[in-house]
């Protein structure tokens, strides 16, 4: 255990200096009780790998590193179950089942972060969502004390939503079960995968996933990012259509009945701010979608610009953008513009 202050600088991809009271680190499960019974009062913060945090204070309470390590894979007949804990490298676990031939995953191949992170956002890519393929979750009730399994059909996922975004916020995700079909189809709806062609094999639409954020998401240890910044905005069909004969090029894609998704960095590139810098902070200037730290960039930079690209973007297209990254006040998970009302 290390006490205050610590600093957040490696559990943070926006390499924003901020400092926790305490931090500590979980390995072996055996260390959950005895943790338990010391915090049961106070909520940790759960982090892996940081790739989806923006804190904008120091953080007051105590962060829980999940570093849990260990694959295993049962062989279900006609699927592979596939279970990592959760402190497992996403890309890690991509990679391990693809070596194996074990394919399903290879369109969320390099998407930053952990395997215990992966269904609170229900992370997606190219046309796929953990959803599809997620079998189970098992979590740790910090309310309680005690473990859960949740089949994914109690998991209410929903685009980078899941229960444990809400009701089940106060649990930590101690390892996620995959079902990988052996009848593998490859998915190729999207973007530079529809080239490939039907005969594409997984490793070929693995090669081409990763060449694809490479050229186009900047490298956090480079440059400091939480990846997207913004979700995919969901409009209704009329308003979309609206917007479809005023931006003819506007990228629009099918949602729930009655809801058209569209692509947030589009909407961002077309408001003139691809590029754009605010203090240390600035836009992608080849992603839209990115906000990056160029070099000394405080919380409040980061803050203020996303507040520009989502005013910038309502005033022309009348949508409002949503963080996808989580926005980390000193007590716990704020929001955008809560931490707005504080600076201003």
């Amino acid at each position: 255990m290390s006490t205050s202050p610590v600093s957040l600088l490696p559990f943070n991809t926006f390499g924003l200096a901020q400092h926790a009271r305490t931090l500590l680190v979980l390995e072996r499960r055996s260390q959950l009780p005895e943790l338990w019974r010391s915090l049961r009062e106070a909520l940790p913060l759960f982090v892996g790998e940081g790739s989806n945090l923006l804190f904008t204070a120091p953080f007051e309470g105590t962060v829980l590193v999940n570093r849990l390590r260990g694959i295993t894979v049962t062989d279900a007949g006609d699927a592979w179950l596939v279970r990592a804990e959760g402190g497992e490298s996403w890309h890690g676990l991509v990679c391990h089942t693809l070596e194996r031939d074990m394919p399903g995953l290879e369109n969320l191949a390099l998407i930053p972060g952990t395997v215990g992170a992966a269904p609170i956002q229900n992370i997606g890519a190219y046309g796929i969502e953990l959803a599809q393929f997620c079998e189970s979750v098992e979590s740790f009730d910090w309310d309680s004390g005690e473990i859960r399994h949740w089949p994914a059909a109690d998991c209410a996922f929903g685009y980078r939503d899941s229960v444990f975004k809400h009701a089940a916020r106060r649990h930590l995700i101690l390892s996620l079960t995959l079902r990988l079909p052996k009848d593998w189809r490859p998915v190729l709806g999207y973007g530079p995968l529809a080239a490939l062609g039907e005969a594409a094999s997984p490793a070929q639409i693995f090669e081409q996933v990763c060449a694809t954020r490479r050229s186009k998401l900047p490298d956090p240890a480079l440059l400091g990012n939480a990846g997207s910044f913004f979700k995919n905005p969901k409009v209704g069909e009329a308003q979309a259509e609206a917007l479809k004969l005023a931006w003819p090029a506007l990228p629009v894609y099918p949602a729930e009945p009655g809801l058209i998704k569209l692509a947030a960095g589009w909407l961002i590139d077309q408001a003139g701010l691809k590029g754009c810098r605010l203090g240390g902070a600035g836009v992608h200037e080849h992603q839209a979608l990115v906000l990056v730290n160029l070099g000394g960039a405080t919380a409040e930079d980061i803050v203020r610009l996303a507040a520009l690209v989502r005013e910038r973007v309502e005033q022309q297209f009348g949508v409002r953008l949503e963080p996808e990254v989580r926005v980390m006040g000193p007590r716990g998970e704020s929001s955008l513009d809560e931490v707005l009302a504080c600076l201003n």
